[in-house]
């Protein structure tokens, strides 16, 4: 673990201990300083991935926080987010215009790939929201197919492809793998073909 990550994850260690400094997170958040907005947003997505139930008051924030310039502060919030959806799938709703943006940065990989994990896991819980994400997902997946992201995306469809779909999106994504799954190689190949058998 780098230098830079063993700091981020000690103060979400902090912060998980004490809850006003998880306040002061959620304030650098909001505030004027590019370094302390992106170093906060870090410290959220550990403590997201540690104890999500500490972060459940501050989604709002969080789906704010998609309207920042740069490209960490949002991947990070929306790595946070998708954790939060176990928890409060309605409040997480209102991030899906700040993930759109997100999946379609020309200029950052890793906001892409968080904005799918976040469409992914959020239409996976019901019928209607899979309805709604998956022109989305849908579009991505055609055009990332040959991107650095693309095998980590198709792990965030693999958990899409195990939620609970419209009949109509099943098809639609069976068929959209169906290609890679028949032709496809290696890596790409398992994984189209495992998606293709969750959605039987």
């Amino acid at each position: 673990m780098s230098k830079a990550s063993e700091t981020i994850v000690a103060a979400a260690h902090e912060a998980i201990q004490d809850e006003s400094k998880i306040e002061k997170l959620f304030e650098n958040l909001e505030g004027s300083s590019r370094r302390m907005r992106q170093m906060s947003a870090s410290v959220i997505a550990v403590i997201s991935r540690e104890k999500p139930e500490l972060l459940e008051g501050h989604i709002g924030a969080l789906v704010d926080a998609l309207n920042r310039p740069e490209a960490q502060t949002r991947w990070e919030c929306l790595d946070a987010l998708t954790e939060l959806i176990a928890l409060d799938s309605r409040a997480c709703d209102k991030a899906l215009a700040g993930a759109e943006t997100a999946l379609f940065d020309e200029e950052s990989g890793p906001a892409r790939l968080a904005a799918m994990r976040f469409l992914c896991r959020l239409g996976a819980t019901t019928e209607n929201r899979s309805e709604k994400v998956w022109p989305l997902v849908d579009e991505a997946i055609q055009c990332y197919h040959g991107d650095l992201e693309f095998q980590d995306m198709l792990i965030a469809v693999t958990w899409f492809s195990e939620g609970k779909l419209a009949p109509a999106v099943k098809e639609a994504l069976a068929e959209r793998m169906s290609f890679d799954a028949t032709n496809g190689k290696g890596v790409l190949k398992k994984r189209a073909a495992l998606i293709v058998e969750n959605l039987k």
